[in-house]
């Protein structure tokens, strides 16, 4: 539920004293320059704001005090109740007059036309209109609901040959020892396993569709696997029951082709009637929360051939011992996964992994870049990788195909007392493949709700982290009985607040990131169980942070493929160089990561690994995985000790402070020594303090964090030579600082209040 103040009082707040026709006058006249210029800018096939740029830092110091609306932010905003046209002008007044220019929007409940209907698409046409006249741009969301994929129930009601599929136990029979048991099995069925009472298993054969099995001594419970059509629960606004339930459907994410289908029914349906402002006023398509929340397996017809090939042997044998393996959602049977056995549901998630990305993700990413559009999306609980890897796949497989990664604060999930350092997982995506942005869905059922001072914090506790283009939840259409708005958007300062997000948005997406230093994210080790790969990731996150070094998050293909091998140096697609790469408890490395690493430390890289090594190592399939020994990881540092794990931030506050972690003195030193002079450099430690750094063609830009509670004081060390500035996001002023060049790099002080961010630039000489 949202909670705060009222639309109809906002709308008093900023409207009563204009009357609607005279400011559409108005507006009309005052963005007649705008659409010209638009007109001019869009004529490209590729967009400024779609690609990499690397300006000259005069020319950005004369934009960013005015940005142009593509940088945002934007309201999530509701087409919900009896809305018309008159509903629409007031809310677009109302949300430019808080000084949005941008807007996402989605069709919600009861509406006067029926979702994807031709009535609701002359509507949505009009609305688009309606936005443009005043110079706003336009997400669309691209379900009634989420998560994405249901096309508003179509999936159920005309299509049931594509929903989505899962591998469940469907029966258990119990067979006694020494007892045969013959069956002849349904056409639906994949495999069968026998379960001892001691939770040990054993697979059973398949021969033309039946199982002849005698059971050896001891007690049995034998397990039928078949695939079912099954669906993650959808909260659509066209639910007459106004529930989250499976009464619809999502698509197979398994299959392109129902990925296609989706796309019919929503987004070329968009285009026949709002086409012409693709890459004008409509930027592009937001999905929302796409994941298998199932008790069974992902999976889809021709899973098992493509898991062939990509592995090299049949998993069906295996499926039928984790299919059940005990979950929140289904106790199950206790069974007793073999090594092999555990390995082998590691190569199913994997390859669950790479079809999701391709089929889903993929298909709407090149389908928006081919309309000259965006396709932006965030997954679901993106800060628990241990869930997400088997819910989602892989954060870095799916949103390498989408052009504006995205993560998700709700609730808790950012605050004065918590640590989050998973915004920077959409950013480090952005990083690597070379995209210019990435974006937060921000504050949906915070709670306690925030105020305008608790915004910019969140935000800038994002920003800090590489996010640069903002959502704000949550903005009801104004029709009669509709929910309220936030009240932090009735807020005073909240216009302002909305001035310092788009220069600072526009601002971190000029040029290219700096991060010298890649933490890497052992996803398959998290596939094979390991918990401590998870803990010790986030906290080497934290200790990263807390250090003041400026870091991206590498995957496993990023390592062993993406990334460009240069001297001593691991290349983005955006052009910044990783001298250093830091791996936490990680089990398991593929032999092409291996390989890569060896050949980058060999060159003048450094590799870290903080406790230990990886202890197997795998070619093809994890199922075949092979020990390893220190003595083939001579070229890289074993940095000594345990990092200490880091909580999972509440879902809502205690409202104590975070502590900081007390980091061992060896992994410390060991840490600095391979970081080298890439960090920021402080007088006095302070693990309050959080920096990143962005290179414009002839500029540094650092954007520092005040997290902490009291006014931190420093003087610190920059590896930047030229001329340095303060830059005031909030009022655009530029201003100088008094600053020694010393070794290369500059000495200046640096002074924030508690909960204050800013930005210093270096100009070169």
């Amino acid at each position: 539920m949202y909670h705060g103040f009222s639309t109809a009082i906002l709308q008093r707040s900023f409207l009563n004293k204009r009357r609607i026709l005279s400011l559409h006058s108005r507006i009309a006249v005052k963005y007649a320059a705008t659409a010209l210029y638009a007109i001019s800018i869009f004529a490209g096939a590729q967009q400024p704001w779609q690609q990499m740029q690397r300006p000259d830092v005069r020319q950005v110091s004369e934009v960013w005090k005015d940005p142009a609306p593509e940088y945002g932010p934007e309201p999530y905003y509701g087409l919900s109740g009896n809305v018309t046209l008159d509903v629409v002008r007031r809310d677009l007044d109302t949300l430019h007059q808080l000084g949005f220019r941008a807007v996402t929007v989605q069709a919600g409940r009861d509406l006067p036309f029926e979702y994807l209907s031709p009535e609701y698409f002359r509507f949505f046409k009009s609305f688009v209109q309606e936005a443009k006249q005043r110079g706003m741009r336009v997400w669309i969301v691209d379900d009634a609901g989420y998560p994405s994929g249901f096309a508003g129930g179509r999936f159920s009601s005309t299509v049931p040959e594509l929903r989505m599929q899962a591998l469940e136990v469907a029966e258990k029979i119990k067979v006694e020892g020494g007892t045969s048991m013959h069956r002849q099995l349904k056409p639906e069925t994949i495999s069968a396993t026998a379960v001892k009472d001691d939770a040990n298993t054993v697979p059973l054969k398949v021969v033309d569709g039946q199982i002849d099995w005698t059971a050896p001594e001891g007690n049995w419970t034998v397990l039928i696997v078949e695939h079912q059509f099954r669906t993650s629960p959808t909260r659509s606004d066209t639910n007459k029951q106004s529930v989250k339930d499976t009464s619809q459907s999502l698509e197979d994410y398994l299959n392109p082709a129902a990925t296609k289908t989706f796309l019919d029914f929503t987004h070329e349906q968009y285009k026949k009637y709002v086409g012409d402002e693709f890459g004008r006023t409509i930027l592009g398509f937001r999905g929302d929360e796409p994941d298998y929340s199932i008790s069974g397996l992902p999976w889809t017809p021709g899973f098992f051939e493509r898991f062939e090939q990509i592995k090299g042997y049949d998993v069906r044998p295996f499926v039928g011992a984790f299919v059940q393996t005990p979950s929140p959602r289904d106790s199950g049977i206790a069974v007793k996964l073999t090594p092999m056995q555990l390995h082998a549901k590691a190569d199913y998630y994997d390859v669950f992994s790479q079809i999701f990305a391709q089929s889903f993700f993929k298909v709407q990413g090149d389908w928006c870049a081919a309309n000259h559009l965006q396709y932006q999306v965030h997954l679901n609980h993106e800060e628990m990788q241990m869930q997400l890897v088997r819910s989602e796949g892989d954060f870095f497989r799916d949103m390498r195909y989408v052009q504006v990664p995205g993560i998700d604060s709700i609730w808790h999930q950012i605050w004065t007392d918590t640590i989050s350092d998973f915004p920077r997982l959409a950013s480090s995506v952005s990083h690597v493949y070379g995209k210019p942005r990435a974006f937060t869905e921000s504050f949906a059922a915070y709670r306690p709700t925030p105020d305008v001072e608790m915004v910019r914090y969140i935000l800038n506790e994002q920003f800090v982290r590489g996010i640069n283009l903002v959502e704000m939840m949550y903005f009801p259409a104004t029709s009669k009985g509709q929910r309220s708005a936030p009240s932090y958007m009735g807020q005073p300062g909240f216009a302002e607040l909305l001035t310092y997000v788009r220069r600072v948005s526009y601002l971190m997406s000029m040029g290219q990131p700096s991060a010298a230093v890649a933490l890497y994210l052992p996803s398959s080790s998290m596939r094979l169980g390991d918990a401590a790969a998870d803990t010790s990731f986030v906290a080497a996150e934290q200790m990263l942070s807390e250090h003041q070094i400026d870091f991206d998050i590498i995957d496993e293909d990023a390592l062993a493929r993406d990334l460009k091998a240069g001297k001593g140096s691991l290349d983005t697609l955006s052009g910044n160089r990783y001298r250093a790469v830091i791996f936490p408890v990680t089990s398991i490395l593929s032999r092409s990561e291996y390989d890569r690493l060896k050949s980058f430390a060999q060159s003048g890289g450094k590799v870290l690994f903080l406790g230990a090594i990886p202890k197997l190592i795998h070619d093809r399939a994890i199922r075949d995985a092979r020990e390893t020994t220190p003595s083939k990881f001579s070229w890289a540092t074993v940095a000594p000790g345990t990092l200490p794990a880091t909580p999972m931030p509440p879902a809502f506050p205690p409202a104590s402070p975070p502590q900081p972690q007390i980091i061992p003195s060896g992994m410390l030193e060991a840490v600095g020594s391979a970081v080298g002079s890439s960090r920021v450099g402080l007088d006095v430690a302070d693990t309050a303090i959080r920096v990143m750094r962005r290179r414009l063609l002839n500029a540094d830009v650092y954007l520092f964090f005040n997290e902490g509670s009291k006014t931190s004081e420093h003087s610190i060390r920059l590896m930047s030579r030229g001329k340095a500035e303060l830059w005031d996001a909030q009022t655009g002023e530029i201003s100088g600082l008094t600053a020694k060049q010393v070794n290369g790099g500059l000495i200046l002080s640096l002074k924030m209040k508690p909960y204050e961010a800013q930005v210093i630039v270096v100009r070169d000489l």
